[in-house]
């Protein structure tokens, strides 16, 4: 078996770290998917570069890991700058926003993930520095920070061929062995997502390499997703607990969002911003004026739990 053909060894922590940034795309050629904002970006930055002028400041939009930041860091090397990256609840006094702006250069990026967490009163004070942002919920926003923006895209879930090449792609990246089969199993389980592809990859290989298995196939890839109790419909234990808490206990719904929080015992933002958008989008969730309902399709679901799940995209 040559080097190629192993599953490499966990790593050590800092080494983790490094694969972790290895597998984001460096140019925008090599990202995968969303190609409607891809498209329009290469355009915006060809121009840009063609005037030899900085881009217009950008806010994109989407749930947790769909690529908002590997954009932020794409568009700073295609325009050869610097970036900065910061968050909107670390920007708590004048002095903090301050301190990142003069460090910067002219043309250089700045980041700013959860904007929309950012004081009213930061916001004034950076209306005259904006260069570069990105965002999770735009409509949290104020209207003239967003008016503030040129450029303005929404990122959507992926398609299951999409995560499968991203899958592949970290594969090759981390010497992992992986059936093109295997990496289908990973895309269908991982909610859309490509954050989740690549760390259920992580995982996969680490079952595999530990029961003595050299690659990474359908059959393995199930198993071990299976093991970490991510169902074919990518749900996990959480997920399940909230629609099985609203049949359950709340006979299938409406229930307002705190009642839900209280009852899984989890943060309602978390719910709200990391469980309930793929939920609704795959049609398990509705969310009412009175609050959310569990469907049909949820019901049937859990009732056939450890089903294949047709393509959702």
């Amino acid at each position: 078996m040559t080097t190629d053909d192993r599953l490499v060894r966990p790593t050590a922590e800092g080494d983790e770290r490094e694969f972790e940034q290895s597998l984001r795309p460096q140019r925008l050629a090599e990202y995968i998917g969303q190609e409607r904002v891809k498209s329009n970006l290469s355009v915006f930055l060809r121009a840009a570069r063609q005037r030899g002028e900085a881009l217009d400041h950008v806010l994109l939009s989407g749930p947790p890991g769909l690529g908002k930041t590997t954009l932020a860091h794409v568009i700073a090397r295609e325009m050869e700058v610097d970036i900065k990256v910061t968050s909107g609840p670390s920007i708590e006094k004048p002095g903090d926003l301050a301190a990142i702006l003069t460090n910067l250069k002219a043309g250089d990026v700045l980041f700013v993930d959860e904007i929309h967490r950012l004081s009213r009163t930061m916001e004034e004070i950076l209306y005259p520095a904006l260069e570069d942002f990105a965002s999770t919920r735009v409509g949290s926003l104020t209207a003239p920070l967003r008016e503030r923006f040129g450029i303005v895209h929404h990122l959507e879930y992926y398609r299951p061929e999409d995560l499968a090449a991203i899958a592949s792609r970290s594969a090759r990246i981390l010497g992992v062995p992986l059936d093109p089969s295997g990496a289908q199993e990973i895309a269908r389980r991982s909610r859309g997502t490509p954050r989740i592809a690549n760390r259920l990859l992580k995982r996969v290989r680490d079952f595999v390499q530990v029961d003595g298995g050299d690659r990474v196939t359908e059959a393995a890839a199930a198993a071990a997703l299976e093991r970490l109790e991510v169902d074919a419909y990518g749900l996990d234990l959480l997920d399940r607990r909230i629609l099985s808490t609203i049949l359950e206990k709340f006979d299938g719904g409406p229930v307002g969002l705190a009642t839900l929080a209280a009852a899984v015992g989890e943060d309602r933002e978390t719910i709200e911003e990391i469980y309930e958008p793929y939920l609704l989008q795959i049609g398990f969730l509705d969310r009412t004026h009175r609050g959310r309902r569990a469907t049909r399709r949820a019901r049937e679901h859990l009732r056939s739990r450890g089903g294949s799940a047709p393509s959702l995209f």
